[in-house]
């Protein structure tokens, strides 16, 4: 019952927040600690395996779906930069720093626990707030990537310090090897469960039993990839990926249907997570004094964390593109051409003629502007995999004893992931707004019209073809009429066909717009393949292509 009341007080506090114009995530969290407080309320228990299982595939699942592989593989670098590098970077800074000041009493081991849950930021609220405030795709791009794989590392080095201090055994003793294994077999699972799950839709041929069997998919693909002791975040990633590139197959009634089920699905736990946070500050606080810690101490501790926490991100930033931009500048200014007959004492350095792969062509090696520099460092937000993971600290060690320092360590993870909502979540905003980040409207307003050429030239040759070859039993007039309302690509239901009975007309109208279509989805994802127009602007084109599709089928069915 007390999670059904904390479900539908979330849900009416982001009603309030959207139709007040603020984020629904920080309203959440301070009216969740305010009643947190309330004499006599007792917040919900969930175990950290049902956290996990539960609430973190979905989001990650929803996410992978609606982020294409080529944006990923074409951000690679920044992404795992900060979705692995950044992880560990951050979780062995807060353990040196912890374990070296006095006012934090951990050990190294027991504060490189506390690193890996504080670690990986959860993207969700400043990928919403960006989206809102209209920041540049390639900076959203760069945070959706890294909020999918910070958390496998962030969870594997977790499990490795957690065994180093209660003295258990993870599946592999050798940090380095349990994390390759990890990141390998993980998305190998996803991406089989991924094509299991396409062969399986081919043959329903239901809208309703193909939403339902996606929304099984992403636990499917974690609890498989745990169960062979590799990442479930990642298969998880994975089998979104390919699930999100083979729907086209599927019907458009599938991916519309899809579409607004997992946004629903976003708010819903997005909600509730916020909402758990907020709520267990008090029990937080009781787990303190009944380990004896000092209430000082903790809120010494917590500020030094946090503080690290937010300085190191930007740090890191700044070496990440710097670098490039160093040895770019570098490059340009000592560098000569060497002479095409030789020469000797030539500086610079000959160029390969060895074309790049596919793949490798696709990466961006581009920096970031230091306005995007300053948004992408202030993006730090720790969300579910923070309180799952603190949650997730065993009572005891292997020999029985209190895992030391447990409360400690679950009050500093809870700080640090309030704070980081908080201070960053009010003052991202702002933040945006007054670095006037440069506009990228023109580039995407090109890529609009690329993307509409392709879908015109795929539509006239399919016309063409007709029109050489029209059906028998039409009369001229009638299939011009056909072929000239299909070629306005049906923008407007009130000047399709309106037959009162099955007709030959309404017959090839409907055999004739679906092949229309089916070339044009062909057509953007073969240019999209080839690398030649932004998967964006394609993935916005076939949403165009299956409300127009549904608006047909609509006005057809309800006539026939």
């Amino acid at each position: 019952m007390e999670l059904i009341l904390v479900v539908v007080g979330a849900i009416v506090l982001t009603a309030i927040a959207h139709r007040g114009g603020l984020e629904p995530a920080l309203i959440i969290v301070l009216v969740g600690i305010g009643a947190s407080f309330i004499p006599g309320f007792e917040a919900p228990e969930l175990d950290s395996h049902i956290l996990l299982t539960v609430v973190l595939p979905p989001l990650l699942y929803s996410a992978a779906l609606g982020f294409s592989f080529p944006t990923f593989v074409r951000n690679i670098r920044p992404i795992l930069g900060l979705g692995v590098g950044l992880v560990a970077v951050t979780a062995f800074a807060v353990a040196a720093i912890s374990s070296w000041l006095v006012a934090v009493p951990l050990s190294f081991a027991t504060a490189l626990v506390l690193g890996a849950i504080v670690a990986p930021p959860d993207a969700v609220t400043a990928v919403a707030v960006g989206r809102k405030l209209g920041l540049p795709k390639r900076v959203l791009a760069i945070l959706t990537g890294e909020s999918l794989i910070n958390d496998a590392a962030a969870l594997t080095l977790f499990s490795v310090a957690v065994a180093q201090v209660d003295g258990s055994h993870t599946f592999i003793d050798n940090a380095v090897l349990l994390f390759t294994y990890s990141a390998v077999v993980g998305p190998l699972v996803g991406v089989a469960l991924g094509y299991v799950t396409l062969w399986i839709r081919n043959r329903l041929n239901s809208p309703g039993l193909e939403t339902v069997q996606g929304l099984v998919v992403p636990f499917a693909a974690y609890l498989a990839a745990e169960h062979v002791h590799a990442s479930g975040v990642l298969a998880v990633v994975a089998a979104g990926f390919v699930v999100g590139s083979g729907t086209l197959s599927d019907g458009y009634q599938t991916r519309l249907q899809e579409r607004y089920v997992w946004n629903s699905v976003d708010v819903l736990l997005e909600a509730f997570v916020f909402a758990y946070i907020g709520l267990h500050l008090r029990f937080v606080l009781n787990d303190l004094r009944e380990a004896h810690e000092s209430l000082m101490e903790v809120a010494v501790a917590s500020v030094i964390v946090l503080l690290v926490v937010l300085v190191i991100r930007p740090v890191w930033l700044s070496l990440m593109f710097g670098r490039s931009v160093l040895a770019d500048h570098v490059d340009r200014t000592l560098s000569v051409p060497i002479p095409v007959e030789g020469g000797r004492g030539a500086l610079g350095l000959r160029k390969r003629g060895k074309p790049k792969g596919k793949w490798r062509a696709m990466i961006d090696h581009s920096s970031l502007t230091w306005q995007e520099h300053v948004v992408v460092s202030w993006t730090g937000m720790r969300g579910v995999v923070t309180l799952a993971a603190a949650a997730g600290i065993p009572l005891t060690t292997a020999a029985g004893e209190p895992f030391p320092h447990r409360a400690l360590i679950q009050a500093i993870a809870f700080v640090v992931a309030v704070g980081t909502l908080l201070l960053q979540g009010w003052t991202l905003p702002p933040l945006i707004r007054r670095l006037e980040l440069p506009s990228h409207e023109e580039a995407d307003r090109e890529a609009t019209i690329q993307t509409e050429r392709i879908v015109h030239g795929a539509a006239q040759g399919v016309l063409s073809g007709f029109a050489a070859n029209p059906p028998a039993g039409l009369d001229p007039v009638v299939l011009a009429e056909i072929t000239e309302t299909i070629a306005r690509h049906s923008q407007d239901a009130d000047h399709l066909p309106d037959p009162e009975t099955h007709t030959l007309q309404a017959e090839v109208f409907s055999r004739l717009y679906r092949k229309v279509l089916a070339a044009q989805r062909a057509s953007l994802i073969a240019e999209r393949d080839a690398g030649r127009i932004d998967d964006e602007a394609v993935r916005a084109m076939l949403d165009r292509l299956d409300l127009q599709e549904a608006s047909v089928t609509a006005r057809l069915e309800s006539r026939l």
